[in-house]
């Protein structure tokens, strides 16, 4: 869908340039983004190589397992019988910091193993509620320190790029209540939807 979406902008860009004569101006806006985006790529990576390397130290140094006994109180209410296993709870932990740091990039493979050891945890059929409750908080996620946002930022020549970090604790706070609200509150509300929605998973 999003390509479709991404497609649709750029015939509209052509067609607007063309009936009002600036298709030559749309061409070099092209030219000219496509160079910033290689630009602003070469100066983020320093950044996510370096997070993402501290979070592979972090996993190989056991602190991945004091960080899942640290959440553990926070998270075993969410994931109810799954938070039992201790594989699945520090995968989880491990994501959830990786969240709580803005490493949106490095969270997503480690999301990805969490989610494949609750869905073992929960049965491997369905759509458990451990896995969407996952899927929800990275969505949503607390993030203490946007390193990626402030990375851009930093790139695009803000002077001060941390000071979006009040602005930033609200909007993640806000929206991982809101999602916790939606998955312990109103699931319940429509199981109709809840047991239609795990038929689908099935097939």
């Amino acid at each position: 869908m999003l390509s479709w979406i991404w497609a649709a902008f750029l015939v509209l860009s052509f067609v607007c340039g063309a009936a009002t004569g600036r298709l030559g101006q749309v061409t070099a806006a092209m030219a000219a983004g496509a160079g910033q985006a290689v630009a602003l790529l070469v100066s983020i990576t320093g950044l996510m190589c370096f997070w993402s390397g501290m979070m592979e130290v972090i996993s190989r140094a056991g602190l991945a397992g004091a960080i899942a006994r640290l959440l553990r109180p926070v998270l075993r209410p969410l994931f109810g019988e799954a938070s039992r296993d201790a594989q699945a709870m520090e995968a989880v932990s491990a994501n959830v910091t990786a969240n709580l740091l803005g490493l949106s990039n490095a969270s997503t493979p480690i999301g990805l193993r969490a989610a494949e050891r609750l869905y073992a945890v929960c049965g491997g059929r369905g759509a458990p509620d451990a896995v969407l409750t996952l899927v929800t908080l990275n969505s949503a996620s607390i993030q203490l320190i946007p390193s990626t946002v402030a990375a851009v930022r930093a790139s695009l020549g803000a002077a001060a790029p941390f000071d979006i970090m009040p602005a930033v604790w609200g909007a993640s706070v806000v929206s991982v209540l809101a999602v916790v609200f939606a998955g312990r509150v109103l699931r319940p509300v429509f199981p109709d939807t809840a047991r239609e929605m795990e038929k689908h998973s099935r097939k």
